[in-house]
């Protein structure tokens, strides 16, 4: 890619997620480094899931080191059954809990996006309304079976074995698997990242 003192910015991703490396790459966007911050992700006292997913993904993103003029971009996802929030469960054990509370139920799904360049952070939350079917014990045994569960907040992921338990969304998919593409895209244009530029093409 063309380098930042050409005057393209470069782009740096905090996040270790390949799912949100695959979205990116769907925009034709390949992150100049990727560099995940390690920061406290504990929920504050009575702290309700919209917020504490916009909180994480400005703090992620204060906490990526970068040039003057990089672009950082950061994302936190969480699904919320009502006030409760359910991100990546330690264990099998707390899978099976979070699937079992999920079970029949209809649960919000809420990523943040915070792109920063220099001192300015763009934002943005995006809410998606998942159904997910009543499932039988032996679906429950046989989704953790997998391993598809862990890293993955409420303990499955839409885009892989799971899909066959959710009938029915409503809202951005692509927020549901971890970056709301239309929404990332209008916050890196407007921090000044050309996605469609003939700048960033590969010889």
């Amino acid at each position: 890619m063309t380098p930042a003192s050409a005057g393209v910015p470069r782009l740096v991703l905090g996040s270790a997620s390949p799912r949100r490396r695959e979205l990116l790459a769907q925009l034709g966007v390949v992150p100049d480094e990727v560099r995940p911050p390690d920061i406290d992700e504990t929920p504050g006292a009575g702290e309700v899931p919209r917020d504490y997913v916009r909180r994480i993904a400005r703090e992620k993103s204060a906490a990526v080191v970068a040039g003057e003029g990089d672009i950082v971009l950061c994302a936190d996802t969480t699904v919320a059954l009502g006030r409760r929030i359910l991100g990546k469960p330690a264990d099998q054990g707390e899978a099976r809990t979070f699937l079992s509370a999920l079970s029949g139920r209809r649960h919000r799904v809420i990523t943040a996006v915070a792109v920063r360049r220099g001192e300015r952070v763009w934002e943005r939350a995006v809410e998606t309304r998942v159904q997910m079917k009543r499932l039988s014990e032996a679906e429950i045994a046989g989704y953790l079976a997998t391993g598809d569960w862990q890293g993955k907040a409420g303990a499955y992921g839409i885009q892989g074995p799971a899909g066959a338990l959710i009938p029915w969304i409503s809202g951005s998919f692509t927020a549901v698997v971890g970056l709301p593409l239309a929404e990332t895209a209008h916050l890196l244009t407007a921090a000044g990242y050309l996605l469609w530029s003939p700048e960033r093409r590969e010889p």
